[in-house]
């Protein structure tokens, strides 16, 4: 069948490439190295619980593959509320951020250091965006990234936070900040101050009645009735071209070599296999590259729980650091029909790691008992409750975007271009970490391109900050690193006023009108709290003078309460106006060097006509 394509890899990216091809009339053969067809969006069953490889939201700005899914599943397709947590020393934080929750969860002198935090990187923000840690910290403050960025990231990835990439932040933290947090807690909008959704934010999403894996088990079947095969067990072992075409794809099945030819090739398999199963081989240097991509392992410790209400969330993140697991998933809270028992739960408890970590090749029993321990350490669930428990591992789970990664894969891009009819696709062949909606959009652009489009794939989920967006086919494919701070457009690039605006970029009022607002309140608050607990025959006669400029203040209770709203408010008034004048200086200034400027410019503007 040489008129026909060979897609490599079973995961939503390659059955979407394949599904695309089925309408534009060319047939393909899908060759998946598992049993079972899903990849990362397969659903297990144990015993009748169905359970997901992570957890897979089913929500898209792509309107394309809304279209697509419901094509596929039709009225399967559930749509479930979102609820999440985190889990910090003891205390839950809801997420998205509510501002009386945090509060209450750190209490009012971490709540006061974090907003102090905030307010010096708001004043003083740092130049680099290099790594993962300059690009939150820049943004929520040092204290915050401390306690809810850091130490999940670095269970996540396995490196500090800073060999991360600056790319992951953000292309993952879509829109959010701790200002449109707060706003959003406060208001209730689920939007920027644009009028834009926040989709790191959103509280419901769409879910197939029996998980993820539904969907690409149902592609599967739509397929073959239409005469495309689905050959699963297929390990990919080499890619073998000649004179810039891969002619034939050649594995191993049951031990046994089997080969496939068609007229093109998809793949969606990890990019440093497949440069490694090219032959004849590249140049030492894009091997060289290839070697210095890495991928982060993922595991799922499942407890059946005999419990039929453990907790309300889809999800929790773990992020404390006295335990080993990084999120646990509630799979009974994404679709009632994945537990066979309604009085009974189960609980997805998720491990990042290494292959070469000696948890890794602990037998499964042992794993199930870490499990255990950890959710009984942090209060999640009594070891008594657990009634059973199984293990799923995910090799290659997750590419890591470190700080040599986006030259490796620029390296590898150029020498791809010179086979013509192999196109690379999805999470690990592009290596590049995409929601299942862009993976999928990498298929359908790779089927089309087949049949005479051109689209570039690599367009896809490139913005900086990127999170469940809908702007994929209107991208560049250039790297996705923070921007400069924006020049206003009446002043000129490459200026000496341009370089004064990028230095000293605006603050926003409102972010530190509500730091200097809440160090204010809770400073005078905690004040007063500690006078009145000290006592005395008069008490705070120093701090009852700002009765004169806060109406109704007093060293008391109640004045204590009526400070907090009032030094609240007038903080706010004087961060805010004290950004604005601040903005409106730097502004002023930057119009008076470009002025002086153009004085001394025209000092010799005679010797130059």
């Amino acid at each position: 069948m040489s008129d026909e394509a060979v897609v490599i890899g079973g995961g939503p990216a390659g059955l979407t490439a394949a599904y695309e091809l089925a309408k534009t009339g060319v047939g393909s053969t899908v060759l998946e190295a598992d049993t079972q067809v899903g990849g990362l969006s397969r659903t297990v069953n144990y015993n009748g619980y169905r359970f997901d490889i992570g957890g897979h939201r089913f929500f898209s700005k792509v309107k394309l593959i809304n279209e697509v899914w419901e094509e596929i599943l039709g009225e399967a397709f559930l749509l479930r509320p979102r609820m999440s947590r985190i889990h910090y020393r003891g205390h839950f934080f809801d997420y998205p951020l509510g501002a009386m929750n945090a509060l209450a969860g750190l209490g009012p002198v971490e709540s006061l250091l974090v907003c102090m935090s905030y307010a010096k990187t708001k004043i003083l923000p740092g130049r680099e965006e290099q790594s993962f840690e300059q690009w939150v910290v820049n943004r929520f403050g040092y204290r915050l990234y401390n306690i809810f960025f850091k130490t999940y990231t670095e269970k996540v990835w396995g490196v500090p936070c800073t060999e991360i990439s600056a790319d992951w932040a953000a292309q993952r933290i879509k829109n959010l900040s701790l200002t449109e947090a707060v706003r959003n807690a406060l208001f209730s909008s689920g939007k920027n101050k644009d009028g834009e959704l926040i989709t790191t934010l959103i509280d419901q999403f769409h879910y197939p009645r029996y998980g993820p894996g539904m969907m690409w088990e149902r592609c599967e079947t739509l397929l073959s009735e239409q005469g495309n095969e689905t050959v699963r067990g297929v390990k990919v072992e080499k890619l073998r071209h000649r004179n810039g075409r891969v002619e034939c794809v050649i594995g191993r099945r049951d031990g046994e070599p089997v080969e496939f030819g068609g007229s093109h090739v998809i793949s969606s398999m990890p990019l440093r296999e497949m440069i490694f199963a090219l032959d004849p081989p590249p140049p030492p240097e894009v091997l060289a590259a290839a070697d210095r991509l890495r991928y982060r392992d993922y595991l799922t410790s499942v407890l059946i729980v005999d419990r039929e209400d453990v907790f309300p969330d889809n999800w929790i993140y773990i992020h404390s650091p006295e335990v080993k697991m990084g999120r646990i998933q509630n799979y009974k809270n994404w679709s009632p029909h994945m537990v066979p028992d309604a009085t009974k739960t189960s609980l997805g408890l998720e491990y990042f790691l290494w292959d070469s970590d000696q948890e890794w090749d602990w037998p499964d029993e042992k794993l199930v008992e870490l499990g255990i321990r950890e959710c009984s350490q942090i209060g999640i669930i009594d070891p008594s409750e657990v009634l059973d428990g199984t293990v799923v591992r995910m090799r290659k789970a997750y590419p890591v975007y470190d700080q040599v990664y986006h030259e490796a894969v620029d390296t590898i891009r150029g020498y791809l271009t010179t086979l013509t009819n192999l196109q690379t696709i999805g999470r690990n062949g592009q290596h590049r970490y995409n929601n299942q909606d862009h993976s999928m959009l990498t298929g359908i652009y790779a089927a089309r391109n087949i049949a005479g489009a051109d689209y570039d794939i690599w367009s896809v989920n490139v913005e900086q900050e990127y999170h469940e967006e809908g702007k994929a086919s209107e991208t560049s494919g250039d790297r996705a690193v923070p921007t400069r701070v924006s020049v206003p457009a009446d002043i000129e690039e490459d200026t000496p006023e341009a370089l004064i605006v990028r230095a000293f970029a605006h603050l926003d009022p409102v972010a530190l009108g509500c730091s200097v607002g809440l160090v204010s309140a809770v400073g005078l608050f905690l004040a007063t709290a500690a006078l009145l607990i000290q006592g005395g025959e008069v008490v705070g006669p120093m701090l009852s003078l700002l009765g004169h400029f806060l109406f109704g203040f007093e060293t008391s209770w109640v004045g204590a309460f009526i400070g907090l709203a009032e030094a609240g408010l007038v903080g706010f008034l004087v961060g805010a106006g004290g950004a604005l004048v601040r903005n409106w200086g730097m502004s002023a200034y930057a119009h008076l060097v470009k002025s002086r400027a153009d004085e001394e410019e025209s000092k010799d503007l005679l010797d130059r006509v």
